[in-house]
């Protein structure tokens, strides 16, 4: 079986940094796609779809450090939903992308910088602990 989705798309805010109690680095992405047609008057219409993209390890540090707000960025990875208990004690589900892949797209910021990590290939370190939070965005 497979259980892969690959994206292309900007970020909608800079990455969010936090750590699991073991102390590995968690980054999690707002990422927007768009998609573009012409309805039955020929009128161009436009539909974004936001995914949220969570990202362990070595590449959370990659993509903590130099991924921000608007950056264009290719994310390959398996998606996945799990579930938790809020505040008030409702169960509460979200369905994320962990990412395993990302390659930054756009020229932004400095090319130097771009080409020493243009591409993040490394394995998920989700195994390594597990973390909460309170709220899926």
């Amino acid at each position: 079986m497979i259980n892969k989705a690959i994206l292309v798309g900007r970020l909608g805010a800079d990455p969010e940094v936090r750590y699991t109690q073991e102390g590995t680095m968690v980054v999690t992405l707002r990422v927007a796609t768009d998609e573009q047609w012409k309805d039955k008057n020929g009128e161009r219409v436009q539909r974004t779809e936001w995914h949220r993209i969570v990202v362990f390890g070595k590449l959370a540090e990659i993509c903590g450090n130099y991924l921000s707000k608007g950056r264009l960025v290719y994310l390959e990875g398996r998606i996945q939903t799990r579930s938790w208990d809020d505040k008030d004690g409702n169960k509460r589900f979200t369905t994320e992308i962990v990412a395993q892949t990302m390659q930054m797209l756009d020229r932004k910021g400095n090319e130097n910088e771009q080409s020493s990590t243009g591409m993040g290939n490394f394995p998920n370190s989700e195994a390594a602990g597990t973390f909460e939070d309170d709220v899926p965005f």
